[in-house]
């Protein structure tokens, strides 16, 4: 039974996954959701020093510490770099990486080069302010609303999580680190409707190394499918099981 590690997304707390962990616990697995340092109930630690490789640091010492073997770990968004990252450092500890409504960078690169639109919001808050906190993305009109959640009790719930984020988790680049990381099994999962005007999602390869085809699967709803689709990811997570 595979320990599931849920990370989530920037600007985002651990708190997110909420309406998920019990379906997963309910098929007898373990679920661990932490929050990264300055997220969530860790936003008292928010501070121009924390930056993707803080991120990684996270993932990869939480897995070394509960001594954690073949995890399906799952990143949304932001987080398909810090667990691409975490999973170069500490390859034997991850069983399957799933990038959910993700980033998926290569050696080398950063948010911005994975999702050129996110630098729009890195100039704004470099030049207001402290100069180094990017805010949240703001909420829009149906469908894309807060981050694809558009019903009022549901971007209540969500608003009240949310925290800044530092200029250097978008900007440090991604170490995929020790090679054999590029032969762990990836699942891709593509949140399909209200996407916003701007984003761009790069086309998932048809092979993995070795030889193994890609995975892609897709829900018709909005960016955060753990507050909206609650039922319909876990179902999806717990066929990786």
């Amino acid at each position: 039974m595979p320990t599931y590690v849920l990370i989530h997304g920037a600007w985002h707390g651990g708190r997110c996954w909420d309406r998920v962990v019990p379906l997963l616990e309910e098929a007898g697995h373990r679920v661990l959701t932490p929050s990264l340092t300055g997220c969530g109930d860790r936003a008292h630690l928010l501070g121009p020093h924390v930056g993707l490789d803080t991120h990684v640091a996270d993932v990869a010492g939480l897995l070394a510490e509960e001594d954690l073997t073949g995890v399906i770990l799952v990143g949304h968004s932001y987080a398909g770099l810090v667990i691409t990252g975490a999973a170069g450092r500490v390859p034997g500890r991850v069983g399957r990486l799933v990038y959910l409504d993700a980033m998926v960078p290569e050696d080398g690169e950063c948010a911005v080069d994975v999702q050129p639109m996110t630098q729009a919001l890195l100039d704004a808050a470099a030049a207001s302010g402290e100069g180094w906190r990017v805010p949240p993305m703001p909420e829009l009109p149906p469908p894309a609303g807060l981050f694809g959640v558009t019903d009022p009790a549901d971007t209540a719930w969500l608003r009240g999580m949310l925290s800044d984020m530092p200029l250097r988790c978008f900007q440090q680049p991604v170490s995929l680190g020790d090679p054999a990381a590029r032969d762990i099994p990836r699942t891709h999962i593509h949140c399909v409707a209200g996407v916003p005007e701007g984003i761009v999602r790069r086309p998932v390869p048809e092979d993995r190394p070795g030889g193994s085809p890609a995975q892609v699967w897709e829900l018709p709803t909005g960016h955060d499918c753990m507050i909206t689709m609650p039922d319909e990811l876990a179902g999806l997570l717990l066929k990786l099981a």
